[in-house]
């Protein structure tokens, strides 16, 4: 399985700067879950499956995003029908559909390595904090990559759960779902330490030059 996900292409979502999209990721986000509105909700979806359409990526593979979490999806519906209302649990859905395709969207268009230097330039002032934003970049760069990784492990497990006659029980799916991704981080940080990746001697040694 790749961790990197990326979409090789030349579109003008391509070429928008890593740093603007992560910038619009976190801007988007904070304004879907601050502003209680079904129609802005989705119309915000709505513009996120057209940004798919304008970086020539198929609405099959924008679909192949969201359908592992169709089972989170249907039990938080479930959950906020009886809690609240039909209508809460339509926008909260709407709400994690759309981050979860923006989300998948930036690890598509951008490569790893310009996503690392893009948060290691926006997080230059946490050296006043003594810490090192390389690896504060690397950490986040990876969580992004795992958003899409995380669902299709979903998806794998259920699928073979579903096999066993297990698909309806959270447990089942939820410890091998659990299991498989502390094995894939513990791959990644073994993979890391390898290649003795160090941040702040790459920086270091760039600024020496």
């Amino acid at each position: 399985m790749s961790l990197s996900g990326y979409d090789l292409g030349s579109s003008l979502v391509h070429r928008v700067s890593p740093g603007f999209k992560i910038i619009s990721l976190l801007i988007l986000g904070t304004l879907l879950f601050i502003v209680p509105r079904i129609d802005l909700s989705m119309a915000a979806l709505a513009g996120i499956v057209l940004l798919y359409l304008l970086a020539r990526i198929s609405l099959r593979t924008a679909w192949a995003q969201l359908r592992p979490a169709v089972w989170i999806f249907a039990l938080i519906f479930i959950v906020q029908v009886f809690l609240h209302h039909w209508t809460a649990g339509v926008l909260v859905v709407i709400r994690l559909a759309s981050l979860l395709l923006l989300a998948s969207l930036v690890t598509l268009t951008t490569r790893s390595s310009d996503m690392i230097d893009a948060l290691e330039k926006g997080l230059w002032w946490l050296y006043y904090f003594r810490i090192n934003p390389g690896k504060v970049s690397l950490a986040l760069s990876l969580a992004l990559r795992f958003i899409p990784v995380l669902a299709s492990i979903t998806e794998e497990v259920r699928e073979a759960q579903k096999a066993r006659g297990l698909d309806k029980s959270v447990i089942a799916i939820a410890v091998p779902v659990i299991v498989r991704t502390l094995k894939m981080a513990d791959d990644i940080s073994a993979a890391i330490e390898a290649r003795s990746y160090d941040p702040g001697f790459e920086r270091k040694k760039s600024s020496s030059k």
